[in-house]
């Protein structure tokens, strides 16, 4: 598994949100983005899928932006990775939700490996969540 750019902002922009979200309310893109050091563009398309995933809400005007729409103790590092870069296992073959048969599959012992490794990254992230790495 490699995080892309993508999972990578999108999880500063959900901490920045949780550090933020009770002195702030509704947080803007600019100021997000000018935190976090994010293109405000490139945040901005992310902020709309992390929307549309139910992980945030927004409003409009003055006073506009976003917010969480759940608490940061309820969203996974899983959910938010596999948002925007799918499986979690190194390989294909050896994923739970994205599996495609791939070659290395022709080593059993090998495929166990990497099994175990899809294992291991899969519950450590699906047991962080927003609230652990938030501090």
């Amino acid at each position: 598994m490699k995080l892309t750019t993508r999972s990578e902002y999108a999880l500063l922009a959900l901490v920045y949100l949780a550090r933020n979200q009770q002195t702030e309310g509704y947080i803007s893109i600019d100021t997000i983005a000018r935190a976090q050091g994010i293109p405000p563009k490139f945040l901005e398309q992310l902020m709309l899928a992390l929307k549309r995933a139910h992980f945030l809400r927004s409003t409009k005007g003055q006073h506009g932006g976003y917010a969480l729409a759940m608490d940061p103790s309820e969203i996974t590092l899983a959910e938010v990775i596999r948002l925007f870069d799918g499986a979690l296992a190194p390989t294909e073959s050896v994923s739970e939700n994205f599996y495609e048969s791939t070659p290395i599959e022709k080593e059993k012992k090998m495929t166990r490996v990497f099994k175990d490794i899809r294992d291991y990254v899969s519950q450590k992230l699906e047991k962080t969540t927003i609230a652990d790495v938030m501090e």
